[in-house]
């Protein structure tokens, strides 16, 4: 086999690697988002059609990190035990601060662009919430994708 063919044939198995984990990891991702952007409007704006707000509408920033710490939960269970089981280590606890430390830098991202719709620019509706809470998730996701790659599920 000519060293081109093997050249070419390597990078196309690493790419189709890399694209089958990405799509595993976006499939817990937007499971994850569900949760975290579900908890989060019920915590805030309560039940649609709800005459009042929900039971945490006066602390966005703090339903915020709720919501996102039990999408954490859920995408921890999803990646280490579906995206990652290949991958993961033997030493759990290891693997879980490193996944918790993660998750704690895109918690922040999250809560952060919340804080600054709410109160940099002084945005409280619902769709101003709801979109800098989508551009934190993209923002953490990004991040999280290449954590948990370099970082946290690694063959220890």
């Amino acid at each position: 086999m000519p060293v081109s063919s093997s050249v070419t044939s390597s990078m196309r198995h690493a790419v189709q690697g890399i694209w089958r984990e990405a799509a595993k990891f976006g499939v817990v991702g937007a499971l994850a988002f569900v949760v975290d952007h579900g908890g989060y409007n019920l915590l805030v704006f309560g039940l649609p059609g709800g005459a009042r707000g929900g039971p945490m509408s006066a602390s966005p920033v703090l339903a915020s990190a709720l919501a996102t710490c039990a999408a954490a939960l859920f995408s921890w269970a999803g990646n280490r035990y579906w995206t990652y089981r290949d991958r993961h280590g033997e030493k759990v606890t290891r693997e879980l601060a490193l996944f918790l430390a993660a998750n704690g830098v895109g918690l922040a991202i999250t809560a952060g662009t919340v804080f600054a719709s709410r109160h940099l620019l002084g945005l409280d509706s619902p769709l101003s919430d709801n979109t800098a809470r989508v551009l934190g998730w993209v923002l953490a996701t990004l991040f999280r994708f290449y954590a948990y790659r370099r970082y946290v599920f690694v063959a220890s």
